[in-house]
């Protein structure tokens, strides 16, 4: 929503992002994107992921994997909507699927 009647807040914004740690998150995942893109792998509508996510202790060193949109979202969330597991819905599914065959 833009401010209309007073100015925007930039320096209450930037202590809310600092104590959020967004700034060190988001370098993180930059810096994962240049490495992808410094290997030459086209990534045109992909997302890069982490094979451990960056909110559950991992890093940029861990692996990173070139996915499909829809696949690195699908993981579930809780209310606050911070990650609860790392097994995304699509894998739980198959992973069922096989035990039932079984």
């Amino acid at each position: 929503m833009p401010y209309v009647n007073k100015k925007r807040p930039y320096k209450k914004e930037y202590q809310q992002q600092k104590a959020r740690n967004e700034k060190k998150a988001r370098a993180t995942r930059a810096r994962a994107r240049r490495k992808i893109d410094a290997k030459g792998i086209d990534r045109k509508g992909k997302d890069v992921s982490h094979k451990k996510a960056l909110s559950k202790g991992g890093k940029n060193s861990d692996g990173l994997v070139v996915q499909s949109k829809s696949k690195n979202r699908s993981f579930k969330r809780n209310s606050q909507r911070k990650l609860v597991s790392e097994t995304s819905t699509r894998e739980r599914k198959k992973s069922k699927k096989v035990k039932r065959k079984t």
